[in-house]
């Protein structure tokens, strides 16, 4: 999808479809009001015969009005003038996305710029605006032999009657672009099936990124290297599986020499079985994505190259399978993690924290400003947060508000949980140093504990996305591509700061 700035008098721009909303009002104001003034009134006079009332999501298209340039108009009802947020201009966007993509139109005029949107500046509203168009046009169909029909609508004109928003409007153009194809990139990794998408998979898409973009410096570290550091917890997680554990790196020097990198480091499990400790059968084709932490890092990798900000990015992603077999780590097991700090395996399904754990550790030879892990680490977040917003811990305040504030500004939304010294006590283990579950109770928050053992010589916070990553069941089942808006937002404000 091609976007572009355009200025100039609506009625005599030419384009496939030219789109303006309507408030429930129904008070012709701005380019709604200038389109029917051109048209001799047919927009007011279908308004008057009930046509559309501006009710929220409500269209009506019209073909050849006399006095306008354009071969469609669409008219989108807005609703109530105040109760237009993010979630209203998502809504309103992803209408338009739906009405458009199978229409005649190869290309359109949006109007939408011009909306006052609660909280966003021209910039912000834009930025958003693109990047849900992107998001509702995303296909998957890789492996179907029939294909989906691809959207006929091909370049998309973004028009602002004040040519001083035009940098602003370029900006959030540039940037909604990059966060959009980063975004997708997580989509499709997340989207593709373990038989494709395994831990050797996910290495070699690593180094084709690292071609696309020279910036970027790529290794990865294989069982033998992991054995040789000392990263026992890691590869009891991979001791089940056929498939051998990878741990991939990028770097990106984008700042200064001396300035200290930020790091991402993402849950990779290309496939949980949950191991000996086998997962119910119902819906375990959805463990596909126990890897999308490791597909964000890979999306919020290509926008911030993308965008080329002047920051370092170090990221990791650790990628394993984790199968049942007679060589698998067995519940009751014990292992040594990097840090020397010894694991008591109680449940072979709480693996995620496993690898985590030695990356974590791995992290600290780069000297972090900020580490944050993301992953789907715990059904307990889904009870605790939903589908709609990100858990969120760690041992850093300025970090977690930082966290909190790219979320809202990406309208991808985090929520912390706290992470108090009495949780810590559910982890003890009579035979280890610690055990890798802490019982029924906070789970999500005991993860964490476990997690903040190993995070203790940096800032550093969690992101738990097992809620938010992707949506289960029905026609919209699929990876979400988050938290890639939030974190690239996150990069974004250290270049600002």
């Amino acid at each position: 999808m091609e976007f572009n700035v355009k200025h100039g008098t609506l009625e005599t721009i030419k384009t496939g479809c030219l789109v303006v909303t309507l408030s429930e009002a129904k008070t012709l104001t701005g380019p709604v009001m200038t389109l029917d003034n051109a048209c001799n009134g047919q927009i007011s006079a279908a308004i008057k015969h009930g046509d559309i009332s501006g009710k929220a999501g409500q269209t009506l298209m019209l073909f050849g009005l006399p006095g306008i340039a354009a071969q469609r108009v669409l008219v989108i009802g807005r609703g109530k003038d105040e109760e237009l947020g993010d979630r209203a201009l998502r809504k309103l966007v992803q209408k338009i996305a739906a009405t458009l993509k199978d229409g005649g139109a190869t290309d359109a005029l949006l109007t939408l710029p011009a909306l006052a949107v609660k909280g966003r500046d021209i910039y912000a509203r834009t930025r958003l605006l693109v990047e849900t168009l992107r998001e509702s046009l995303y296909q998957f169909d890789q492996f179907k032999s029939q294909k989906a029909t691809p959207s006929r609508l091909k370049k998309c004109l973004l028009w602002s009657d004040d040519k001083a928003e035009a940098a602003a409007i370029n900006l959030a153009i540039r940037h909604g672009q990059a966060i959009s194809d980063g975004t997708d990139l997580t989509r499709t990794l997340g989207n593709l099936p373990g038989n494709i998408c395994t831990p050797t998979y996910l290495a070699k898409e690593a180094k084709a990124l690292g071609k696309q973009h020279k910036e970027l410096e790529i290794e990865v570290l294989e069982e033998k290297d992991m054995k040789a550091l000392g990263m026992g917890s890691l590869l009891s997680v991979s001791a089940g599986s056929a498939e051998p554990a990878k741990l991939i790196r990028f770097s990106y020097q984008g700042g200064k020499a001396k300035d200290k990198p930020h790091m991402l480091v993402g849950k990779g499990i290309t496939f949980d079985t949950g191991g000996i400790s086998l997962k119910p059968a119902a819906a375990m084709d959805e463990m596909k994505y126990d890897m999308c932490g490791a597909a964000s890092v890979f999306g919020v990798v290509k926008a911030v190259v993308s965008m080329q900000l002047p920051i370092n990015l170090v990221c990791l992603v650790v990628a394993a399978e984790n199968m049942p077999s007679g060589t698998a780590t067995k519940p009751g097991d014990i292992v040594t993690s990097m840090s020397g700090q010894t694991i008591e395996v109680l449940n072979t399904d709480a693996e995620g924290r496993l690898v985590l754990c030695d990356a974590l550790t791995y992290a600290e030879r780069f000297k972090p400003a900020s580490v944050v892990d993301i992953a789907t680490l715990t059904g307990a977040c889904v009870v605790a947060l939903g589908a709609h917003t990100t858990g969120l811990l760690g041992n850093n305040d300025a970090l977690i508000e930082q966290l909190l504030e790219a979320g809202k500004q990406a309208d991808d939304r985090a929520w912390q949980l706290p992470l108090f010294d009495e949780y810590q006590e559910q982890l003890d283990s009579p035979f280890a140093d610690i055990a890798n579950i802490g019982g029924p109770k906070a789970g999500t928050i005991t993860a964490a504990c476990f997690l903040s053992r190993f995070a203790k010589a940096y800032p550093w916070a969690h992101l738990d996305i097992a809620g938010t990553a992707w949506t289960s069941g029905g026609k919209d089942k699929g990876a979400t591509g988050r938290p890639v808006p939030l974190l690239t937002q996150y990069m974004l404000n250290q270049v600002k700061a």
